[in-house]
């Protein structure tokens, strides 16, 4: 039996040795060094990840979107900064829940029941890889939306002497958290080389959240030569009570073993209170009865 199995493992690597030369497949060294370099990343890429990466590679090479799907997930994709293809993202996808979907053929000879739990497991992971661009895209939403009251405010201050939309954004985007200032870094040097209305206007359809439509708007109006005081001071004051409604959120979600501490910190404060009283009664106690 075991002789059975070594002849069928040597001829199986046989085969694939000699269909990997016939189809001129890279050795494992050469996929590991290329694709480390194509990251430039500090750390190396492990022989399972280039194996995945092969594999939804070869997916995604086969797979058919409708026009209007790619388009939103490519679009989609470019606001969360993931340089890839729709259907390299849809592959990686299905790649991740194949592997989880694999594990249900041993536990089909093993636990029968367990089977049916693998696959639907695998189908919730599929689902959980399809949303992460959405939640990737929403928490840069978040991160540009908190800065923008700091940005409006530098805007009303910066309109008393100049009305300059370019030397607005690029001083701006010096002390600007990271997803806000490459937003800004694009959209300057897109003003650099084309018209700054139709820069400020693709700002707005990648950020996509309506508190830069409103910042954009005014932009735009600026760069007409229009004066809109009025308009940013009203802004700033609208922003100003959503900065302080983002504060009064935060706030909201300290954790409780903060609180813990805070309270273990007033008790601190109060025993020092109480010893201090404590050894002026003592020593008043003892100046009596001397």
């Amino acid at each position: 039996m075991i002789m059975k199995i070594c002849m069928i493992f040597l001829i199986g690597t046989g085969l694939f040795m000699i269909l990997a030369d016939c189809f001129r497949i890279p050795y494992m060294r050469t996929s590991k060094a290329v694709k480390n370099l194509a990251k430039q990343q500090k750390e190396k890429t492990s022989s399972i990840d280039v194996w995945l990466s092969s594999l939804a590679s070869f997916i995604a090479k086969r797979l058919k979107l409708n026009e209007f799907k790619k388009a939103r997930l490519e679009a989609d994709l470019r606001t969360a900064r993931m340089n890839i293809s729709p259907e390299m993202f849809i592959a990686n996808a299905v790649v991740k829940s194949f592997i989880i979907a694999v594990l249900a053929i041993p536990l089909l000879f093993i636990f029968p029941i367990l089977s049916p739990i693998i696959l639907f497991l695998s189908f919730v992971l599929y689902k959980m890889n399809m949303k992460s661009i959405e939640k990737r895209i929403r928490r840069k939403r978040e991160q540009i939306e908190y800065e923008l009251p700091r940005l409006v405010f530098k805007i009303e201050k910066t309109l008393t002497h100049s009305k300059d939309v370019l030397y607005i954004i690029e001083s701006f985007a010096k002390n600007a958290g990271a997803e806000l200032k490459h937003e800004l870094d694009i959209t300057a040097a897109d003003m650099r080389s084309g018209n700054q209305e139709i820069a400020i206007t693709r700002l707005e359809g990648r950020v996509g959240s309506p508190l830069m439509s409103d910042v954009c708007r005014g932009l735009i109006s600026i760069s007409r030569g229009d004066v809109n005081t009025v308009y940013w001071n009203s802004l700033s004051l609208k922003f100003a009570d959503i900065q302080r409604q983002q504060l009064r959120l935060e706030a909201q979600k300290i954790p409780k073993k903060v609180k813990r501490l805070s309270m273990c910190l007033l008790f601190c404060f109060m025993l020092i209170y109480i010893v201090v009283i404590l050894a002026q009664i003592m020593s008043s106690v003892g100046v009596l009865f001397n």
